[in-house]
């Protein structure tokens, strides 16, 4: 596996590949890899020639009062993990390479409607930061393929609508969540969870699967199903951010009759912010 830092040297080496007729597939990531990192890595090694993982920690996604500054740093560690899983190129770049007049003055991607309610309530510019931070790393890598995980559901459809939108010539695949054997999303933060918080944390997976339940059983009280979830949460010690049913592909609110849903959930468990969501086909 290859390392570079600077964005001529990566391309120098894409564009060898391209002249060698090979497909190439590309992995974003902010570091502190777990198994679902991996995964990505794994399946883009089924649709291309070759494979560029990034990593990059994006000051512009960051709120002021969140954890930029602590966020774990393992490129050793995680360089080995990447050779494990034969990575051909890993591009870490410095922040002054991604935003050499400083991200707060850089140029911003923004992306209506997807990006708002949900985690762009609580996260105001965060999705801003994703979408412009991403699409420089497609510019860049101008991979044939880009694969994100879906556990992070709206950042995924925010990338797919940037991407159509802006006539990005990538072709976007999502990954399943990977999960513990007690349901627990696999997240970077999750290391941030004392002992006590990680035995009350497969809860938030617990509560999706609950609303995934009625809705199959034919329960159609959105609000009521919402509610429900958001009740559970608190009383197993959660602090509840939004627990929503939404049209999978538009993450607009759900209406009767729709067959395509995903239940989307947030909450704080001490300091930590916790993230899933569960899709849901019904059957009308």
């Amino acid at each position: 596996m290859r390392t570079v830092n600077l964005i001529a040297d990566l391309r120098q080496q894409v564009k060898a590949w391209r002249q060698q007729g090979q497909k190439i597939a590309f992995v974003p990531t902010m570091g502190n890899l777990h198994a679902g990192h991996l995964a990505l890595v794994e399946q883009a090694r089924q649709h291309a020639d070759k494979v560029v993982v990034s990593i990059f920690v994006n000051p512009m996604q960051f709120g002021p009062d969140e954890d930029f500054d602590s966020y774990p740093r393992t490129l050793a560690v995680d360089s080995e993990k990447l050779e494990q899983v034969a990575t051909d190129l890993l591009f870490v770049p410095p922040v002054a390479e991604i935003y050499p007049r400083g991200h707060g003055v850089a140029s911003q991607v923004d992306v209506p409607e997807v990006s708002e309610g949900l985690c762009g309530a609580s996260r105001p510019g965060h999705f801003t930061g994703v979408a412009t931070v991403v699409a420089k790393l497609l510019n860049m890598v101008q991979p044939d393929y880009a694969l994100f995980g879906e556990k992070d559901y709206q950042q995924l459809q925010v990338i797919r609508r940037m991407v159509a939108d802006l006539c990005f010539p990538v072709e976007i695949i999502s990954v399943p969540t990977l999960r513990e054997a007690d349901g627990l999303a696999l997240s970077s933060r999750n290391g941030y969870l004392n002992v006590a918080e990680r035995e009350l944390a497969p809860k938030l997976y617990q509560a999706l699967q609950t609303a995934v339940q009625g809705l199959v059983q034919g329960r159609r009280d959105y609000a009521a199903l919402e509610q429900e979830g958001l009740d559970f949460l608190e009383t197993a010690g959660f602090v509840p951010e939004y627990f929503s049913i939404r049209q999978a592909a538009s993450l607009k609110l759900a209406e009767p009759g729709m067959t395509e849903l995903v239940i989307l959930a947030a909450a704080k468990l001490g300091k930590t912010r916790l993230i899933d969501n569960l899709a849901c086909s019904l059957v009308e």
